[in-house]
């Protein structure tokens, strides 16, 4: 019989990265009509679109007439930012501009991806209303996208959200999960930062943010403008290393907080906590606890002495 395409269509740029997946899968479980685009890795199951083409993009979205564009597409790593500060610029804000003002031409509701890096973490937490004053080149450019997005579609919404992790495709998909070699070869003592507050934040619980925001935006056109959303568990990497080892019963007596600044790389916020009270406010969010997210996002690649025991001996 006939299957009901459902009616509301939505297009995710950046649909097979770790946020994208999520959101592709959230809006495609609740009756969207979802249409996710990539470029390295999007073939077969997504469109394949350089978002720095503006025909294509003008193409697909004109074609597939979305109501709603979820563009999580970015260049996220903040050393690979300061070494490849034209092309990152390229990608998360031009591509971002132009997404808007294509949004904007068939009254589509954009919502743009950025990140508590735009603070400078001096004193938090940070409301939508604080100014922003990023320390290193990957805040800006996301800061610089930001303003690209509501200088072309004034009905945009900027969801600022903090570290991710999830199901990852590989451990190092996200800065949380590519902890866990660490953790789990516990034969070799692994220096890891306690001085940057973080976050984590489940990219279920995004892609879930997304979709709540989209469909009270299909409501009420007063959604629009700036908008936190963080998990409310405050962690450095050291303290997220050692859950995830107790998480797996692991030891952890291998794992070496180290409390000093960070010295290479970008500069790194110390503490860009998020206040998310606004969209709370709203009855919009969501929250998985760390410990069960991370156990879910990272069983796969367990590498399990007893279970090798007994297949291997």
């Amino acid at each position: 019989e006939d299957v009901d395409i459902p009616s509301r269509r939505v297009l995710i740029t950046g649909a097979t990265g770790l946020l994208g997946r999520a959101v592709f899968k959230e809006f495609n479980g609740n009756n969207w009509n979802a249409v996710g685009c990539g470029y390295r890795r999007a073939q077969p199951r997504f469109e394949q679109i350089n978002l720095l083409d503006f025909t294509a993009v003008h193409d697909i979205i004109n074609d597939f007439q979305p109501h709603v564009i979820v563009h999580c597409a970015a260049e996220r790593r903040p050393d690979v930012v300061e070494s490849q500060l034209d092309a990152a610029s390229q990608l998360n804000v031009a591509a971002s501009g132009n997404l808007a003002k294509e949004a904007a031409g068939i009254g589509a509701f954009l919502i743009y991806i950025s990140t508590d890096y735009v603070f400078d973490g001096t004193s938090p937490p940070y409301k939508e209303t604080d100014a922003p004053n990023p320390l290193n080149l990957y805040g800006k450019t996301k800061l610089e996208g930001e303003k690209a997005v509501l200088e072309n579609n004034q009905d945009a919404v900027v969801l600022r959200i903090p570290i991710l992790y999830g199901e990852v495709e590989r451990l190092e998909e996200s800065a949380v999960t590519v902890m866990f070699d660490k953790v789990q070869f516990s034969n070799k003592s692994a220096n890891m930062d306690h001085w940057q507050q973080r976050y984590p934040t489940n990219v279920k619980d995004v892609a879930a943010v997304c979709r709540q925001l989209a469909e009270k935006r299909m409501l009420d056109p007063s959604v629009k403008g700036t908008f936190h959303w963080s998990g409310n568990e405050q962690m450095t990497k050291y303290e997220m290393a050692c859950a995830i080892a107790d998480a797996f019963n692991l030891p952890s007596s291998h794992l070496r907080p180290i409390t000093d600044c960070p010295v290479v790389g970008a500069l790194r916020p110390r503490n860009a906590q998020l206040d998310c009270s606004k969209l709370e406010m709203l009855g919009i969010g969501q929250r998985t606890p760390f410990r069960a997210g991370i156990k879910e996002s990272l069983w796969p690649f367990l590498i399990d002495k007893r279970w090798r025991q007994t297949v291997f001996h």
